[in-house]
């Protein structure tokens, strides 16, 4: 009797993980293919089926996409209600010690989501983006205002000179937003700030150099504060003077969202499971890894972990979506002006995970082990039992593939200095060498305000 009680809490519990798994997936996948279609409206729709967020494993992905579907749609206000929900839920996590437990002894999908670091930047990069829009420029500022502690925290938990600390992109966005609310001096302080990630970071890590649109606009809330020794020295590092911009002029900066950000998919990496002085070794000569947990000998033996050679560790690792524009223009009265990288989301993301890798697989083969230890155990007991045990272990070993996919594949940005009066905008995408002029729409600017506009590319030279 107590076998077949036993036999039927693990059907039960796979089941349930099976039923969970499916409707999460289905949903998803429904919503990204017609995202990267550009069936905006109908993916709205297929968010809009999920009646309870707040009850489901991944509630902040639910939010982050339905927040930026509706800015894509033109509804800022509803947006940012999304995206603040997405804010709120994260601020408020808490450990949920049941769901952990589950996870620890089925998979990490099983647990609430919980947002890479640069997740967290991007979710402020949307709601400022927004409050732009809607005119709103106290309400951008508080967004840069949260940008920064959120880049204080993550500060704090890499000290490793190999280790992204800090975010180019977002102290250019403060410092644009700054600059445009005559704020000047901190604007100045965030272009620096950005200019030093660049040199220190990006370049490092990434390939990426300043852009020379964020040097510019350095060099002229330099001049515009009275920093005239910082301006001479940034001018001779950079190689140009600063140039006044015209008088009676306004300005339109200009961003563009590129592309499709990153997927995660599963991959396995093997571990040669060894007995150390202390207790149990995983090893990956080949990449270098070493994982010691302290175990008693006789505990190891118990453990089943003995009778282990080769332990299979399932983990998450992010897959490129390739872009399908390589660059683009802005074009002002039939005058062009070239766009430049402020963010390669896709390498950021690449990075981010592979930053806590180490932890990671940690937790994979302490689950592992527990798994692979109550099999042997049940095994021990009774065959059928320790069957059932390995068939649960085998359906919900699995990485946790979820991320969040509709952010861009890469940011651009500029600003253009523009007289007085009416402007016909158009916008032009390169792909392969060619590339047309799309109308956008016709400006009307006076002088002395800041003027935004963004644009989004969802196309991808791939699907996952």
């Amino acid at each position: 009797m107590k076998r077949f009680v036993w036999v039927q809490f693990f059907l039960i519990i796979s089941l349930v993980f099976a039923s969970a798994c499916a409707s999460y997936y289905r949903i998803n996948e429904e919503f990204n293919r017609q995202f990267e279609s550009g069936q905006i409206e109908s993916a709205n729709k297929t968010l809009a089926q999920v009646k309870k967020p707040h009850k489901g494993k991944a509630t902040v992905l639910h939010y982050l996409n339905r927040g930026v579907v509706l800015a894509l749609m033109g509804e800022y206000e509803a947006s940012n209600e999304q995206l603040e929900k997405a804010y709120l839920y994260i601020e408020d996590q808490r450990v949920n010690y049941f769901n952990e437990a589950v996870a620890l002894l089925s998979n990490p999908m099983m647990a609430e989501y919980k947002p890479e670091d640069h997740e967290l930047y991007y979710l402020h990069y949307y709601k400022a983006l927004n409050y732009i829009k809607l005119d709103r420029r106290q309400e951008a500022l508080v967004e840069c205002r949260r940008l920064q502690l959120r880049v204080n925290q993550i500060n704090e938990k890499y000290k490793g000179k190999h280790k992204l600390k800090d975010n180019a992109m977002v102290h250019t966005l403060m410092g644009i937003i700054y600059d445009a609310n005559g704020e000047f001096n901190d604007a100045f302080i965030a272009y620096r700030n950005a200019y030093k990630v660049y040199q220190e970071d990006y370049q490092r890590l990434f390939g990426l150099e300043a852009p020379r649109q964020l040097k510019e606009d350095l060099l002229r809330t330099a001049a515009w504060v009275g920093l005239f020794d910082e301006k001479e020295a940034y001018e001779k590092e950079f190689g140009f003077a600063y140039e006044a911009p015209p008088a009676k002029s306004a300005q339109l900066v200009y961003f563009w969202n590129n592309g499709l950000g990153p997927v995660k998919e599963e991959w396995s990496i093997n571990f040669v499971v060894s007995r150390n002085a202390g207790g149990v070794a995983f090893v990956n000569e080949d990449l270098g890894l070493n994982f010691a947990f302290a175990m008693s000998s006789e505990d190891y033996q118990k453990s089943g972990l003995a009778s282990l050679g080769i332990l299979r560790v399932a983990f998450p690792k992010y897959v490129e979506r390739p872009l399908l524009y390589q660059s683009a223009t802005v074009h002002i009265n039939g005058k062009k002006y070239p766009l430049e990288v402020m963010e390669d989301v896709n390498a950021v993301a690449f990075q981010s995970l592979q930053q806590r890798m180490l932890k990671e697989l940690g937790t994979s083969l302490l689950r592992l082990g527990l798994k692979k230890a109550a099999e042997y155990t049940a095994r021990g007991e009774n065959e059928e039992l320790g069957a059932v045990v390995g068939i649960f272990n085998a359906l919900t070993e699995k990485a946790d593939t979820r991320n969040w996919q509709t952010l861009p594949h890469t940011l651009y940005y500029t600003r253009i200095m523009l007289p007085e009066g009416s402007h016909d905008l158009g916008f032009s995408p390169n792909r392969s060498g060619l590339s047309n002029v799309q109308p956008q729409t016709t400006l009307t600017v006076q002088a002395g305000n800041t003027y935004f506009y963004s644009h989004s590319s969802l196309g991808s030279s791939m699907r996952p």
